[in-house]
């Protein structure tokens, strides 16, 4: 179904009778929607309003996929549960505004922010593991990657893994679920080239003025799961060991011996 569609949202789910509506859609390019300003909030907000909305009448708790990008990146520390948001783009808006639909209509929800998501393998990886791993299956002897920028990676199987034990719980509310760890594009760039054993290409570190892209980006989009570190639920393995999965399980043919 089309989110941004009020009446087949409400039919599907009336139709459904689901026990619970996980809401993934949304639209993620950062720089479209710094450009299709009406798309993004159609998409992010609009989408999730609707779905709230139909969740809502139905009386079904709903899970709402939210992210890092709802805070300005001014903080030093990785963001809690508990900090103000403050986006620095359209993206951000039209997701935080999705959030806020979400507590106004609905009481038994959860919002859960990731930071930085990897996975999906060759086929669906638009990220930017896959962009590494598609220039390096392009031949490239050398990358540029920023340092200026910090977050939290997200492997979506650890996420999706404890996102069901943590609705399980019926502890409703907003929560950050990331891998343990924090990096910088750069970390992440120097972590594939020594996990796949490619000293054959160099790696330069740079600053975001490198590239030059529609939208702002915070400098910081680092998430604690201080939510779930406070119930004792925060079992999320560190960023490195879940990037060495990920890569073994779809990308070992562009390592080197």
């Amino acid at each position: 179904m089309d989110v941004r569609d009020a009446q087949q949202v409400i039919a599907t789910v009336s139709g459904q009778q689901p026990n619970l509506v996980i809401h993934l859609a949304a639209e993620t390019d950062v720089d479209r929607c710094e450009v299709e300003v009406d798309h993004a909030y159609r998409t992010n907000t609009l989408g999730t309003w609707n779905i709230a909305l139909a969740c809502q009448r139905e009386d079904i708790p709903m899970v709402y996929v939210s992210t890092a990008g709802v805070f300005d990146g001014r903080k030093s520390e990785p963001y809690i549960e508990f900090d103000h948001p403050n986006p620095v783009n359209v993206y951000g808006k039209s997701k935080l505004q999705g959030e806020e639909l979400v507590r106004q209509l609905l009481s038994r929800y959860f919002v859960v922010r990731a930071s930085w998501m990897i996975g999906g393998g060759p086929m669906k990886d638009r990220k930017f593991v896959g962009k590494i791993i598609k220039q390096l299956d392009a031949g490239a002897k050398e990358l540029n990657a920023v340092t200026d920028k910090i977050g939290s990676l997200t492997y979506a199987p650890d996420f999706s893994h404890h996102l069901v034990k943590l609705i399980e719980t019926k502890h409703y509310g907003t929560y950050h679920l990331a891998n343990k760890g924090t990096c910088t594009r750069y970390d992440v760039a120097r972590h594939i080239l020594d996990h796949l054993r490619r000293k054959d290409v160099v790696l330069n570190a740079v600053t975001s003025e490198a590239f030059i892209l529609p939208a702002s980006r915070a400098n910081s989009e680092m998430l604690r799961n201080y939510a779930l570190e406070l119930r004792g639920m925060n079992t999320v393995r560190d960023w490195r060991e879940a990037l060495d999965d990920y890569l073994d399980k779809h990308y070992s043919h562009a390592s080197h011996a």
